[in-house]
């Protein structure tokens, strides 16, 4: 069987929409594999293995978000890209809180979609690789280096060799895009990194969408660690900037 760069499980009822997202992956080396329906997804999510699903959000039955809301809620952490109509944001917005990890836009060009499914993919693969084989963070001065397989503030652990986040002793469940996140921002503590550095670690320096998708990572990432997400303790906001990772006193 010849390798291919992933496999993309597309999910939409628009044969139209169906065939051109399917033709573009496969021409860039992907191989797909197609459900109609919510309840098909679900079932292709769980046998297919899918490297990245491609998720409409208007489908028959169970809809896009409510299908990447069962799927994280049963521990299914496939990066997904949700499609959009255009001009929806509040349909952008709810998907990215649902746990998806990136959206488009409808109308989009196939160039975009290729290049945001590779990002995924790629981004799915340095939260699997082993700690030494994981890429550094772009142009950041300082990164974590083989042996740094732990990283403690305060009560937040991150173990990069086992993969785990643990609050105070309590494990934390992150999707693989916020447990990139919370990486990018503990290799160096203290540091602030800008928006478009976030999203470069995440998606690569192609990632051409909308900077407040970090913000809504971010905003995902502290419901899930800060005690008080609404006073941080852990990812402070650097206004007009980015954020970075301390355990200083609580801030916006």
């Amino acid at each position: 069987m010849p390798v291919t760069a992933g496999r993309v499980l597309i999910v939409d009822d628009e044969p139209s929409l169906v065939e051109l997202v399917r033709y573009n992956l496969e021409r860039a080396g992907f191989a797909t594999v197609v459900a109609s329906s919510g309840d098909e997804a679900l079932a292709l999510a769980a046998s297919a293995n899918p490297d990245v699903i491609v998720l409409d959000i208007l489908l028959p039955g169970l809809d896009g978000l409510e299908v990447c809301r069962r799927l994280r809620a049963q521990g299914v952490h496939v990066p997904v890209l949700m499609l959009t109509a255009l001009g929806d944001e509040t349909d952008r917005v709810v998907g990215l809180e649902v746990g998806a990890d990136d959206y488009l836009t409808k109308p989009f060009s196939p160039r975009e979609l290729v290049a945001r499914v590779r990002a995924l993919v790629r981004r799915s693969q340095w939260s699997t690789a082993a700690p030494d084989r994981q890429p550094g963070v772009p142009r950041a001065d300082a990164g974590p280096s083989p042996g740094d397989d732990a990283v403690r503030i305060g009560d937040l652990l991150l173990d990069r060799r086992r993969r785990e986040v643990r609050v105070a002793g309590r494990p934390v469940n992150l999707t693989p895009t916020e447990y990139r996140l919370l990486e990018v921002l503990a290799s160096v503590p203290g540091r602030a990194f800008r928006r478009d550095e976030l999203l470069d670690a995440l998606w690569g320096e192609d990632f051409v969408g909308d900077p407040r998708v970090a913000d809504v990572h971010i905003s995902h990432l502290r419901a899930k660690i800060e005690d008080d997400p609404s006073a941080p303790r852990y990812i402070h906001t650097v206004r007009g900037y980015g954020y970075r990772l301390d355990d200083g006193a609580a801030s916006s």
